[in-house]
């Protein structure tokens, strides 16, 4: 049977053709109009949300640093400079994505140019703590001209690399100011959760010592910033805007270059302090301590060997010995010994005490002995008044009238001087010393305090603690006859500081209480004998022999041996059979002219031996180096 053959149905096929059609065409005018909608919705209705997310993007605001202000001496000389230093710089998006990239590309610019481990290290923090892609990452700091010229020849070697140039602290005399001016150090974490990120935004340095510490916020300056256009990889195209930096303010010191210069050759190559200051002003014209250490090491970047040498050594060169070095002050405390009897009534210039070479309180059997005495039970000084007590430093005497004072008398009167207290206007970090009594005592040791105390303190022994900042500042009250001026280190400045304007000002000190004026003209006369030779004396000073023979001007002095070690009953010391560092520390203070004086110094020689031997003729070297130029000029 024939199979039937279907008929083709064209309409019907058309039919099914339109429908279709009309169904794409609807749903690609839907879409056409949604894309139309969007566009609109972005370029019309949200058109300032997106045109400022653009800015954003396209737009960055990034922070330049401020110049640091300068720091003169009295004189002018540049003491903390800044200069222009290079730094080799990556862009880590530049270099590759991986880290193996990185490590590859760090290890062949070491091949070119020395890049320490802890170089690489510090750039590895650095890297995290980046604040935006494409920011450069310093790898190495203070490049010389033979680095920068060998990484300029082989430049097209390393895309990622960027040699910048900006601004660092220098200082030019390197360790001779680094206790006084002192120095800057990079900004580190303990730093960042205590500073205002946006007054140190662009900043890596800070103030870390001295004066730069103290004044860091005027030193510092204000942050500018720069606007500039960035393409899509974070890359700067052109800059748009600047709001310059303010540079920091200049300040002038009293400190004087040429002095210091001087003490610090007077001092040499011993452990030790000087501090020198003007009498009328209380202006600090030096201040050494020694051994120190370069500040510009800290300014590039030192090295791990470096550092473990400075806080590793015995002679421990980042110690400020000259403010926080605490030392028992020997017999350079019996001048305020001597006027502390008199305010009390526990002595006169007329009383003699009889010196045999040793003193025993009454009941007791322990024995304290002059420095004259002998094993042999030999020496002493003889009949003594205070004023021979002052020049041939009698211990005896002194013992004493310690014994005849209270504890809170001695206390009382030497807190006028500023013994065991801060009295300096802008020493960063000054210790106060210590001023001891009966209640520190039991506090810190759980003992009683005994009348043989009373006794070590007369001779500036015991628990009597003080810096070579105050014991100049002692002299210089002395030397001011009692009238108080308070030491500072600012003499002049661009402008109002911060620092004056935010800290309460100092309130000035009462000047000493209690002695006359002829007592302040009798103790100043008792220490120019232990200077100067003068007939009728039964005896020399202890420091003529040293440093008065050929001088050629009054000086009022005291010298001050203080014991390191305790030495026992019946034994004698001998200072080369001690280790060095148990020898016993070396005094001087002194200020000049005696009738009008200009001056004030203190010398301490750690481990030293005698104050009038050996820290005499350093106190005498920087006081004819400030003194004589004056009256060669007159």
């Amino acid at each position: 049977m024939a199979r039937s053959l279907a008929i083709k149905d064209e309409h019907a096929e058309q039919r099914i053709f339109r429908a279709r059609a009309l169904i794409v065409s609807l749903v690609a005018i839907a879409l056409m109009g949604v894309l139309v909608l969007r566009m609109v919705q972005l370029q019309v209705w949200k058109h300032d949300f997106y045109q400022t997310r653009s800015d954003n993007n396209r737009i960055q605001i990034q922070p330049m640093a401020p110049p640091r202000g300068l720091i003169y001496d009295r004189n002018g000389v540049l003491l903390a400079d800044n200069r222009p230093v290079f730094s080799l710089e990556i862009v880590r998006e530049r270099v590759g994505d991986s880290a193996e990239d990185l490590d590859r590309f760090i290890e062949e610019i070491r091949a070119v140019v020395p890049v320490s481990d802890n170089e690489v290290a510090e750039f590895e923090k650095r890297l995290k703590r980046r604040r935006r892609p494409f920011e450069p990452v310093a790898l190495k700091g203070s490049l010389t001209e033979e680095e920068i010229a060998v990484l300029a020849v082989d430049r097209y070697r390393f895309p990622g690399m960027e040699i910048n140039a900006q601004l660092a602290r220098h200082y030019p005399f390197g360790e001779l100011f680094a206790h006084s001016v002192g120095s800057v150090r990079r900004i580190n974490e303990e730093d960042l959760r205590k500073l205002d990120p946006v007054v140190y935004s662009g900043t890596r340095y800070m103030g870390k010592r001295g004066v730069e510490q103290y004044y860091e916020t005027s030193l510092h300056g204000e942050v500018g910033y720069q606007h500039v256009e960035t393409d899509a990889h974070g890359r700067i195209r052109q800059v748009l805007d600047i709001l310059p930096p303010v540079s920091g303010q200049n300040i002038s010191l009293s400190l004087d270059s040429r002095l210091q210069i001087a003490a610090s050759g007077a001092l040499g190559d011993r452990r030790g302090a000087i501090v020198a200051l003007d009498v009328r002003s209380g202006g600090i014209l030096a201040m050494v301590s020694h051994p120190g250490y370069d500040p510009n090491l800290f300014v590039g970047g030192i090295s791990p060997a470096d550092y473990r040498h400075l806080i590793t050594s015995r002679d421990t060169p980042l110690f400020n010995r000259a403010v926080n070095g605490q030392y028992a002050p020997g017999s350079t405390f019996k001048p305020i010994m001597g006027l502390a009897g008199i305010v009390h009534g526990q002595t006169n210039w007329e009383r003699q005490v009889e010196d045999h070479g040793w003193f025993r309180l009454p009941e007791q059997e322990r024995i304290y002995r002059d420095w004259s005495w002998k094993k042999d039970n030999s020496g002493g000084q003889g009949v003594v008044d205070l004023h021979r007590a002052i020049y041939r430093s009698s211990n005896v005497y002194f013992y004493d009238l310690a014994s005849k004072l209270t504890i809170q008398q001695i206390d009382d009167f030497a807190a006028q001087f500023g013994i065991g207290q801060v009295t300096s206007v802008d020493v960063a970090s000054a210790s106060p010393g210590l001023l001891p009594d009966p209640v520190w005592k039991r506090r810190m040791k759980g003992e009683a305090w005994y009348p043989g105390d009373n006794v070590n303190m007369g001779i500036g022994q015991g628990d009597l603690l003080v810096t070579p900042l105050q014991l100049a500042t002692a002299a210089n009250v002395i030397a001011n006859r009692g009238r108080w001026v308070r030491p500072s280190l600012l003499l002049a400045s661009d402008g109002q500081l911060v620092e004056l304007v935010e800290n309460e000002p100092s309130p000035p000190i009462p000047d000493v209480s209690g002695p006359t004026p002829d007592d302040w003209e009798r103790i100043v006369d008792a220490m120019e004998a232990v200077v100067h030779r003068n007939k009728g004396y039964q005896q020399d000073g202890t420091a003529w022999a040293y440093i008065g023979r050929d001088i050629g001007y009054r000086m009022a002095g005291k010298s001050g041996t203080a014991q390191v070690v305790e030495i026992r009953q019946g034994e004698e010391y001998g200072e080369e059979e001690l280790d060095e560092y148990n020898r016993n520390h070396a005094w001087f203070i002194a200020f000049a002219p005696a009738d009008d004086p200009s001056i004030a110094v203190c010398v301490l020689v750690e481990n030293g031996g005698g104050g009038s031997s050996v820290a005499g003729p350093v106190a005498r070297e920087v006081i004819d180096a400030y003194l004589l130029p004056q009256l060669a000029a007159r």
